[in-house]
């Protein structure tokens, strides 16, 4: 068993409405460097943590964790289309033995991915399919949120049943960090919007366009007094990244969800799926982190971070 772990910030406004030239020469640096590494490491299974945006889960039924047997791409913001390419048997043994760590995750065997989950795949292997891989979708957008603890308990479960396999994982996190896209509230919000939060499947391509131009134009006012979003926080950014790297995990027991929504935005909650991932490799023992990239970027409406980490060997 070797383990290694990759967290990315994702934004689907990349490539839309790119900030200046040497941020984007930076990240496509980082993003490339990454690729070559996963490419070497060559994985047999990938466990990739990722959020959903309203395009596979909706308030008709909301759980606060999913597996994934099978999966297909709704393509959102340029990401890929297609099917994941899911070992259904193992993901199957994975939901068992979650249940037995007194977990509750839920099962889907006809799961919907957006952006969230499939921007890293591409960025990091180059396709959907390249590599077999196991979804765990972590809500994070659609409050009320159960506590961090859960997030911790869910990837250190998730870490136990890694530790059984004999084979080369890649654990991926993808969110984050602080932002504040313009997500609608469920609470307050009217009938249409509501509707759609509540049931809003298979959006024809006029309304999905309209949908990603609403995110493109907050993002060209963003950071400016005529924004109303929450702004972007370096330092809670740091903060967190410092945490993960501490080796420290059940300090994120003391998260609040309201101070972490005021402070660093209410999309921040993606960060869930770092906790996770880092939580996963942390019950195979102590780790060692490399922070590879940090910028806040505010046309991506993304404080945009990359870390990575693996298990330190025993001397």
């Amino acid at each position: 068993m070797t383990v290694r772990l990759k967290c990315l910030s994702h934004t689907p406004l990349r490539g839309l409405y790119d900030p200046d030239a040497t941020t984007v020469s930076e990240v496509q640096a980082v993003l490339a460097a990454a690729k070559k590494e996963v490419e070497e490491f060559d994985p047999e299974l990938i466990i990739l943590f990722a959020p959903d945006h309203y395009n596979g889960l909706f308030y008709d039924l909301m759980p606060p964790f999913v597996v994934a047997t099978g999966a297909e791409s709704v393509g959102d913001y340029n990401t890929p289309l297609g099917n994941l390419s899911i070992p259904a048997d193992l993901a199957l043994d994975l939901v068992r033995f979650i249940h037995e760590q007194d977990v509750d995750v839920a099962l889907s065997h006809r799961l919907q991915v957006d952006h969230g989950c499939t921007q890293i795949l591409d960025e990091t292997t180059g396709s959907l399919t390249r590599y077999p891989v196991i979804p765990i979708i972590i809500n994070s957008v659609a409050p009320p949120f159960n506590p961090y603890r859960r997030i911790r308990k869910l990837g250190e479960a998730v870490g136990q049943f890694i530790a059984k396999l004999n084979k080369r994982v890649l654990i991926l996190g993808s969110g984050g960090l602080s932002h504040e896209p313009p997500v609608p509230l469920l609470s307050g919000a009217a009938s249409e919007v509501a509707e759609f939060l509540i049931s809003g499947r298979n959006p024809t391509p006029e309304a999905r366009a309209a949908r990603e131009a609403r995110t493109v134009a907050a993002a060209k006012i963003f950071g400016t007094p005529e924004c109303g979003l929450t702004p972007l926080n370096a330092q809670w950014d740091q903060a967190f990244m410092d945490l993960l790297a501490s080796n420290e995990l059940h300090k994120v027991d003391d998260f609040e969800v309201e101070v972490i929504s005021k402070e660093a935005g209410r999309s921040t909650h993606e960060v869930r799926t770092w906790v996770a991932a880092f939580a996963a490799l942390s019950a195979m023992g102590k780790y060692t982190t490399r922070q590879d990239y940090y910028k806040p970027v505010n046309e991506w409406i993304a404080g945009y971070g990359v870390m990575s980490a693996e298990l330190i060997r025993d001397e």
